[in-house]
């Protein structure tokens, strides 16, 4: 496998935009350049299964859902998730092991009965919009690190194949749970973008190098001038990182 491809899949793009129209008209402008595209809430309810099976087309899908409910509910999404074709999925590590170790089970046997891959479960830990603050004041003692550490050993106990947390984090993360378990990294910024939304951030090479298997890219790809030149400005970054670590 050559390095760029490689690099390309560590690469996901947000598909975050309000409907299938835009969808359709972002995914030719990123030139195919990554290798995971990720259809999260607002797409997907605005067009629903229809957006996982036109983003397959050109990329694996990382459905964010961000399953969180009752185990037998977030168990039946996760099968349904499967059976559509998701590569990945996410569920909240707060809803608890036992809501976790559901949905994996349900991926698991949907995956064997329909002969589709399963997907990669991960856990999303604490949001990259989240700061020390809007955390104490949701209840939270003991800080980010912490507590993202707490969920991401709920995770494993779950037996998910891996986490969603920061860059800030992934680095203590990647010691504490070895090189099998995946580290994806919401919240990359290229250097001088803005930060939006987002609180706790990273470039992609600062990512890579901190531990994490995938970056998720959101609005400075999509926003972009030129989509697809900025798709690839990021995968440089991360072929470098790469090569920096060994990866």
């Amino acid at each position: 496998m050559s390095r760029s491809r490689a690099a390309r899949d560590h690469l996901a793009v947000a598909l975050d935009v309000p409907g299938l129209a835009e969808a359709e008209a972002l995914i030719p402008r990123l030139g195919g350049v990554p290798g995971w595209l990720k259809v999260g809430l607002e797409l997907f309810v605005a067009a629903g299964p229809e957006a996982v099976r036109r983003a397959a087309k050109h990329a694996r899908v990382f459905l964010d859902l961000k399953l969180h409910d009752i185990p037998n509910t977030a168990a039946g999404a996760a099968a349904a998730a499967t059976r559509l074709g998701a590569a990945m999925l996410t569920v909240h590590a707060g809803g608890g092991v036992e809501m976790m170790r559901a949905a994996r089970e349900a991926a698991g046997e949907a995956a064997a009965k329909s002969g589709a891959a399963a997907p990669r479960l991960v856990a999303v830990s604490v949001l990259t919009s989240f700061g020390p603050e809007e955390l104490r004041r949701v209840g939270v003692a003991g800080g980010v690190p912490d507590h993202v550490a707490r969920l991401v050993d709920l995770a494993r106990e779950a037996g998910l194949d891996g986490a969603v947390a920061s860059a800030r984090e992934a680095h203590t993360l990647r010691r504490r749970v070895g090189p099998d378990f995946w580290l994806v990294t919401p919240g990359i910024r290229p250097a001088g973008a803005s930060l939006d939304d987002q609180s706790r951030v990273a470039t992609p090479a600062a990512a890579i190098e901190a531990g994490a298997d995938l970056l998720v890219i959101g609005r400075p790809i999509a926003r972009a001038a030129d989509p697809a030149a900025a798709a690839r400005a990021a995968l440089e970054e991360i072929e470098v990182a790469l090569a920096a670590r060994g990866a």
